[in-house]
């Protein structure tokens, strides 16, 4: 069958793939967020650009977005997706513990931002509906930006994290708020209550799914070692999940982060945010596109004044209002600073809003143009804000003369990979001494026999890089490797060491010949499982047929020794391997 390159939705997808293999690189490799060249490149090819030209230059039809429209509902997709890994990070455990910051200093935050924003716009001529609702939209912050650059453990990324999370959970409340604030809303209220009531039983219906039908669903999945399986059954959970909520009449983001918050309270939860990643960051890119045609180069340039002035003055509220409270909370300048300034762009979420906002009637099409040019420009120096408010942290810190502290980030303690019999012993040695641990194990009916007996064990397979980054290794104690795959522990400890050169790691071993592979990849410490067996095994059988113990002793030494200056000299060791040493009471007669 022949391609038709003159169809619109093929033509468009290769430019959104082009851009994507182009992009991404490129800004990697000068270490430049790729956020910045998803907006420029939708920029570029979209209707105020070159795709303005085609008529004029007809092959450009192949270098530009034809039907900009075609392509939103790919980027409505990101957006659910976004909301579906903020879920993710969000166990109703963890939402517990974090509800004085996330429903305090996270509420403080957007309103109070809100509030002085909606003042200064009544005070310039607009009406109080639709300056409240600008406001609002305002208020936003990037959970999409904000957390890939500081992480959501870090002394920044936690109040940051905490104050985004609040504003997701508010996004759905914020749209019916400003739906029943309508002009022409004749009983919007009592049609908010009844959307109300359908949407609380949609979430009872989820929650009871995600009860007993998520666990069967992902075991099942999990069983099979199919990573297409696993992936199917990710995404089916969150389409069934919006569409549940949509169908209710709530938005259909809001099944997608209630899907997260219920895998997040299975052993899942890691594989499923490591599998749905990459899409996550397609569609993502393809809602950055979105961002990048709505930009406007001829209104820019007619409005420069204008434009500047309300980045410069949203920014300076939202970065006052957040630096205040986060120094009011106890957090110390800088840190308060650099969060300040990081969280004070505006949201891709602001255009949720403002779309709200217009359909309700409360602001005209000319304003909710001028504002979405400018959050697509406050969204494109996010990253610059970023590398920004860490100057102002690093100035202000050098004036006040505080040290960072120790640890900027929960320590994780010892990370254990594999957790059947050898990792289960070592885990409850550890266990005895009072050391922290985490281990991470691929079975998942170990996983959940684990979890019964009270370890903490999470499901995850290591084979894929993303989750090993997810899970903090620079803050570990020591990293131990005790999975069955011989192939898999060279090529992780080779991975781990390349990338942190300190890190304790200490490997199970098969052989001998294992271990000299494993020391040759970087791990502290190999421990010849099979060596330690059969020497035990040959030490028991010659006492029990008659041979005297210390001559049985001092064999099992000579041949340990044996092994441990042959692992020596195939690894290129400058010392002894690790091997169990003898103390000089066992070699008595």
């Amino acid at each position: 069958m022949a391609l038709n390159l003159h169809n619109s939705g093929f033509s468009d997808a290769l430019v959104i793939l082009g851009a994507a293999g182009i992009v991404i690189p490129a800004f990697a490799r000068f270490r430049i967020s790729p956020v910045i060249g998803f907006i420029l490149v939708g920029v570029l090819v979209g209707p105020a650009a070159l795709g303005g030209l085609v008529p004029q230059v007809p092959w450009l039809y192949y270098l530009t977005i034809s039907n900009p429209a075609s392509i939103e509902p790919f980027a409505e997709f990101g957006i659910i997706l976004l909301l579906f890994s903020i879920g993710l990070e969000l166990s109703l455990k963890r939402l517990w513990t974090m509800r004085r910051l996330v429903f305090g200093l996270g509420a403080v935050e957007l309103f109070g931002s809100a509030v002085l924003i909606a003042i200064g716009l009544h005070l310039i001529g607009q009406a109080w509906g639709g300056a409240i609702g600008l406001g609002l939209a305002l208020s936003l912050s990037s959970t999409a930006l904000v957390l890939p650059l500081v992480g959501a453990a870090s002394r920044v990324g936690r109040p940051a994290f905490a104050m985004l999370l609040f504003e997701d959970l508010a996004l759905v409340p914020i749209i019916f708020a400003l739906g029943a604030m309508a002009p022409t809303a004749a009983g919007g209220w009592e049609g908010i209550w009844n959307v109300a009531l359908r949407g609380a039983i949609a979430v009872a219906a989820l929650f009871a799914a995600g009860r007993f039908v998520l666990p069967r669903l992902f075991a099942q999945a999990a069983r099979t070692k199919s990573p297409e399986l696993f992936l199917a059954a990710s995404l089916l959970v969150v389409i069934v999940a919006s569409l549940t909520t949509a169908a209710a009449g709530l938005s259909p983001i809001v099944g997608a982060l209630l899907a997260g918050v219920l895998i997040a309270e299975t052993e899942y939860a890691r594989e499923v945010e490591v599998m749905t990643e990459p899409f996550k960051g397609l569609a993502l890119g393809v809602f950055l596109l979105t961002i990048g045609m709505r930009l406007d180069l001829s209104l820019v340039l007619a409005n420069w004044g204008q434009l500047l002035a309300a980045i410069i003055a949203v920014m300076a509220v939202k970065a006052g209002v957040t630096t205040a409270l986060l120094k009011f909370t106890g957090t110390r300048t800088g840190t308060a600073a650099e969060a300040g300034v990081l969280m004070s762009s505006p949201s891709e979420t602001t255009l949720i809003v403002l779309a709200a906002a217009l359909a309700a009637g409360l602001i005209l099409p000319s304003t909710a143009a001028f504002w979405t040019t400018v959050t697509a420009i406050g969204l494109t120096i996010t990253p610059l804000l970023a590398k920004a408010g860490q100057a102002v942290a690093r100035r202000i810190d050098r004036q006040e003369r505080i040290a960072d502290p120790d640890v900027d980030a929960d320590r994780p303690g010892t990370v254990i990979i594999g957790f059947g019999r050898v990792g289960r012993t070592v885990a409850d040695m550890l266990a005895v001494h009072g050391k922290p641990f985490v281990a991470v194990e691929a079975d998942i009916d170990v996983v959940n026999e684990a979890k019964r007996a009270g370890y903490p064990v999470i499901f995850g397979d290591v084979a894929r890089s993303e989750l090993v980054d997810r899970l903090r290794l620079g803050h570990a104690d020591a990293l131990i490797l005790t999975m069955d795959d011989p192939v898999l522990t060279v090529a992780l400890a080779r991975r781990v060491r390349g990338w942190l050169p300190t890190l304790p790691i200490i490997a199970r071993a098969r052989d001998g010949a294992h271990a000299s592979e494993l020391y040759k990849a970087g791990v502290t410490d190999a421990v010849p499982e099979t060596l330690e067996s059969s020497l035990q095994l040959s030490e028991a059988v010659l006492v029990d047929i008659g041979v005297a113990m210390g001559p049985v002793i001092a064999s099992i030494h000579e041949k340990r020794d044996e092994m441990r200056q042959m692992i020596r000299q195939d690894a290129n060791l400058d010392r002894d391997p690790r091997i169990r040493r003898l103390r000089q009471a066992d070699v008595t007669p």
